[in-house]
């Protein structure tokens, strides 16, 4: 198959330049995914996609089009890079499009090293079927779960191959095999949910269906009863399952397109105290056996570790080609793309520094205050800062859980909330994102 997909980006790349391009990058993906539903035992939805996706960039001066097709036939090539031409033409000029330089592509990358991809066979669709069942029949197994919302099972397969009309061409394939359930406990209006869910890159990585179902049914079961926290000014514990979403928003603010176009919060941060003095953030895309990793970014450059925030300062910003030129920076192998979008800046796999103490232990010193498990809507504004999302978890007094909270408001502003972080120990190691539970003090609830 990456033969076919790299004849398949040749071929784009040779009808645009007959077509008249100055220069072009090309990109080809196969990908193949089973999807199975269970309900009540038995099967709700299967569904299988197989098919390959082409994508053509062509740059004429400082104009560029792109355009994408999921028809690999001659006709249709010749066709795209025409149209992709046209387009060009029309399209106003930008000073910093334009491919890297032949000398910045990544040259000698180890897939091996890297493990984006599960050597052993393809699950079939009943054992798939087999994994969502079992996760469903221990979430119902947990005293107090009333049914099953939905357990489902998929595994996926995608190979990507990415060229330039200066000299670069490559590729590589990735698995993913994932299993989740959603369970429900209580009847009627009292009724709650909560879930669980795995995803890897290799199968036997996955935790067991049974370890799935009957998290999702406790987490359901543990949030009975849940009523509105009082209204005020409280320290908040983000449950590690959430408290990348913090991160995220940090993560945002940093991105080469928010700061090119000034629309971000920290966008006079640079080389300035973001976190606390002890916190770093770190991204490295070529961890092994993980879903943001990566040998070359969109663009064809290297990927490498780099420190985003180091001891609480912000280092630099999360650039591709485009907005590093805009920004007289260089790129930080940071590019990422569709078959059917131009490039622009993405992370890969980010880690925020740990802290000394469990989740528990944070718990036990914030004394009163919420512990939250999920977020709901969001109202952000990445300009300012300014901070509000709706939240549920469970209200901590004395430092101890005592009921579980619903329909809640957290308000505050992200460069203030930053800055207030305490991160527990608990992160798993084996997410793109390892954030651990953080405690922010200071935000303002808004309940009963």
């Amino acid at each position: 198959m990456t033969q076919r997909l790299e004849s398949l980006t040749q071929q784009l790349l040779e009808a645009a330049k007959r077509a008249g391009a100055d220069s072009a990058d090309a990109m080809a993906i196969y990908g193949s995914s089973t999807e199975i539903d269970v309900r009540q035992g038995k099967l709700e939805q299967a569904e299988r996609s197989e098919g390959i996706d082409i994508g053509l960039r062509v740059m004429i001066g400082k104009r560029q089009a792109n355009v994408s097709a999921s028809d690999t036939s001659t006709a249709t090539i010749e066709t795209l890079a025409a149209r992709a031409v046209a387009m060009a033409n029309e399209a106003p000029e930008d000073p910093y499009v334009g491919l890297a330089e032949p000398h910045q592509y990544a040259r000698d990358w180890d897939l091996d090293a890297l493990e984006l991809s599960d050597p052993t066979q393809e699950p079939t669709a009943a054992e798939l079927q087999e994994d969502a069942r079992r996760a469903e029949a221990a979430a119902m197994a947990q005293s107090g779960v009333t049914q099953v919302q939905s357990a489902g099972a998929s595994y996926g397969a995608r190979n990507i191959w990415i060229a330039t009309s200066n000299g670069f061409s490559g590729g590589y394939g990735r698995t993913g095999r994932s299993l989740s359930c959603v369970a429900i406990a209580g009847e009627g209006l009292k009724m709650e949910r909560d879930y669980d869910g795995d995803s890897r890159t290799f199968q036997s990585d996955l935790r067991s269906p049974e370890e799935i179902g009957a998290t999702a049914g406790q987490r359901a079961v543990e949030r009975m009863d849940a009523r509105k926290p009082p209204t005020g000014a409280y320290p908040v514990i983000y449950d590690e399952r959430i408290s990348s979403g913090l991160i995220g928003h940090l993560l945002s603010a940093v991105n080469g397109s928010m700061i090119a176009r000034g629309s971000s919060f920290l966008r006079d941060d640079l080389g300035r105290q973001v976190l606390p003095k002890a916190l770093s953030i770190t991204e490295n895309a070529l961890r092994p056996r993980l879903t943001g990793s990566r040998p070359f970014d969109g663009e064809g450059l290297p990927t490498a570790p780099r420190t985003i925030v180091e001891d609480g300062i912000l280092m630099g910003w999360t650039l591709d080609l485009a907005t590093g030129r805009k920004l007289g920076m260089p790129s930080t192998g940071s590019a990422g793309r569709s078959t059917g979008s131009a490039p622009s800046p993405v992370v890969s796999n980010v880690a925020l520094t740990q802290g000394d103490k469990s989740r528990e232990e944070l718990i036990r010193e914030m004394g009163t205050g919420l512990l939250v498990t999920s977020l709901i809507g969001s109202s952000i504004n990445a300009t300012t800062g300014d901070y509000s999302r709706g939240a549920a978890g469970f209200w901590i007094e004395n430092g101890e859980i005592t009921y579980a909270v619903n329909e809640c408001t957290l308000a505050g502003n992200l460069r203030d909330m930053l800055m207030q972080m305490t991160p527990a120990n608990d992160a798993r190691a084996y997410l793109s994102r390892v954030v651990p539970s953080l405690l922010v003090e200071g935000l303002t609830i808004a309940g009963a």
